[in-house]
């Protein structure tokens, strides 16, 4: 199968050797979509001046020597020199034929490179909130389509395990008892364990203090690397695992335990690294810590700002274990690309982490490194998205009221189904709503989180892409066909059939752009405009009861195409394909 819009770069471009010589023939011909033809080569009008003629007579030059009479119907000079091209119906129509070959679906599969993804990095005895959803959503999205090009992406879950809240949620699990129900809070509601932990940690009087005093103690004994407190260190993130993976799993993201990669991993290294700071002459101590003053990076008054990498009173920060991932990231993973799919406001912090790897010796020029930002969820009120109360909204909440909310949808839309099923399709339509709403808008723009608008069967939503690829099963049950033998010649006669076939092409393309300017909306707007293709297409185009058997198989075969590509997008964006809607 091949992309239109690459077919016709390269022709363009051979167009533009043969004219002016070998030395434009990499000028980008600058092709795209046109209201007046499929495709338009612009190149004329930024060579125009370069070569000292109109560009009307540069576009006839290339006109001369440009040879596109297989793919191009019709090829025309309009405006002030643009190119107009037209691509022929059987040239359409075989390249979508092909994409019935091809597991791949258009798709094409880049030179390997070693991805550590950085995404979700929920707290250890804390509930993930809503702030997590896009993290989670939006990383494991990246995951999928990266993985899906080819590359070997190393999914790295930065879970916060490690530092001095530890000292108190360890003397409150030693208070309440290993086996008390008030343990079991870790796997079902974790801050009730963690603000038990903290209240008795915070309150001063008889007995409070020596709690606080003990917890502060267990915090070095902890630093220290004492057995007993490992092992119940071990137990609070053993319990906390179990909660994880019942978010990620009602979630349908493809985290693993083996993808955790916490702060502890990295405490041994912590020391080093400062030692090799200061070593380098890169780090020096201001006001008893030790700080890296990365070069550009100035507040007020043009003063250096310090990243800290040791405390006055010798703890270690973020800094610090940030730039002891990147140096484990690039020697022992051997990344070729990082990504770290974090909140916005932490932009500056990573610049001064890498400036500093980099300075260090410790990140390669080769080694790419983005930070994705995340911008925030908001509520109707256009502020950050909270309980009345004020506190953050509780991420497993929030997925319980969507699929009851999707419950009461599908009830009324689908009584002929039993229990069972429509419980089934309620999960994987609120779930599958929550989700694309997330990654139908660039990740670093905030949204407006609401429920009626995500849980819509029309617009720009999860379950209108959903229905779209139901229907095509739909389609294949009435008319008691197997999908698999829908097999027939493509032909696009029709303007809807055409629409459709052309949008079928450009999947390949868009996902690889995807991974290559890693936004996950951009897959999002291209299967919103499949499925709104789709409905141009039945508008127009009868498929069951098309006027002949070749048209009727034709029809079938382009449908089953754009079923494959639906499922295959949206698996991509993580979310799932009801059999039914």
């Amino acid at each position: 199968m091949a992309d239109p819009q690459e077919v016709l770069s390269r022709r363009v471009q051979s167009a533009l050797g043969a004219a002016f010589g070998p030395e434009f023939a990499d000028t980008d011909p600058v092709i795209r979509p046109s209201q007046f033809a499929d495709y338009q080569a612009n190149a004329a009008l930024a060579l125009a001046k370069r070569l000292g003629r109109k560009p009307r007579e540069v576009s006839a030059a290339i006109m001369e020597h440009l040879d596109v009479a297989d793919v191009c119907r019709d090829v025309e000079v309009s405006g002030p020199g643009f190119i107009n091209l037209t691509l022929r119906e059987d040239w359409i129509a075989d390249q979508a034929r092909r994409l019935l070959d091809d597991p791949r679906l258009g798709t094409p599969a880049q030179e390997v490179r070693n991805i550590p993804l950085d995404y979700s990095a929920p707290n250890v005895a804390k509930e993930m909130h809503v702030g997590h959803l896009r993290t989670t959503v939006v990383g494991d999205a990246l995951a999928r389509t990266l993985g899906f090009l080819g590359h070997n992406v190393i999914r790295q879950n930065h879970i916060g395990d490690w530092g001095t809240p530890f000292g108190m949620l360890i003397e409150h699990l030693l208070e309440v008892g290993e086996d008390s129900p008030e343990t079991d809070l870790l796997t079902t509601d974790p801050n009730a364990f963690y603000q038990a932990a903290r209240t008795k940690f915070d309150a001063s009087g008889p007995g409070q203090d020596e709690f606080a005093a003990r917890a502060r103690r267990r915090v070095v004994s902890l630093q220290g690397g004492d057995e007993e407190t490992l092992r119940l260190w071990r137990e609070l993130v053993g319990l906390s695992k179990v909660y994880f993976n019942k978010v990620y799993t009602e979630l349908g993201v493809t985290l693993t335990d083996d993808d955790l990669a916490g702060e502890s991993t990295y405490n041994a290294m912590l020391a080093d690294v400062c030692e090799e700071l200061e070593s380098k002459g890169i780090a020096e101590v201001s006001d008893g810590a030790l700080c890296v003053f990365p070069e550009g990076f100035t507040g007020r008054e043009g003063k250096p700002i310090p990243l800290i990498v040791r405390k006055s009173d010798g703890g270690y920060g973020y800094a610090t274990t940030d730039l002891a991932t990147v140096r484990y990231r690039v020697e022992e993973l051997k990344a070729d690309r990082i990504l770290y799919v974090v909140g916005a406001p932490q932009a500056l912090h990573f610049k001064m982490v890498w400036a500093t790897a980099r300075e260090a010796g410790w990140l390669p020029e080769g080694v790419e490194t983005t930070h994705v930002q995340i911008g925030n969820v908001l509520g109707n009120d256009g502020k950050i998205l909270r309980t009345r109360s004020g506190a953050p909204v509780r991420l497993m909440a929030l997925l319980d009221e969507a699929i009851e909310r999707a419950a009461a949808v599908v009830a009324q839309n689908r009584p002929d189904l039993d229990a069972e099923s429509q419980a089934a399709i309620a999960r994987q339509v609120g779930i599958g709503a929550v989700k694309y709403a997330d990654l139908s808008v660039a990740h670093d723009t905030e949204y407006t989180f609401d429920f009626d608008r995500m849980l819509a069967l029309t617009g720009n939503t999860g379950p209108y892409l959903q229905y779209a690829q139901a229907r095509i099963r739909s389609i294949f049950r009435k008319g008691g066909l197997d999908m698999s033998e829908a097999r027939g010649e493509i032909s696009v006669s029709e303007d809807a059939e055409r629409a459709l076939a052309l949008k079928l092409l450009e999947f390949g393309p868009v996902v690889a752009q995807v991974g290559d300017l890693l936004q996950p909306h951009r897959l999002s707007t291209y299967l919103f405009e499949l499925a709104q293709s789709l409905t141009a297409f039945y508008e127009h185009c009868p498929v069951l009861t098309a006027g002949t058997r070749a048209e009727r198989d034709s029809r079938l075969a382009l449908i089953s195409v754009a079923f494959r590509v639906l499922v295959q997008g949206l698996d991509l964006l993580g979310v799932e394909a009801p059999e039914h809607m």
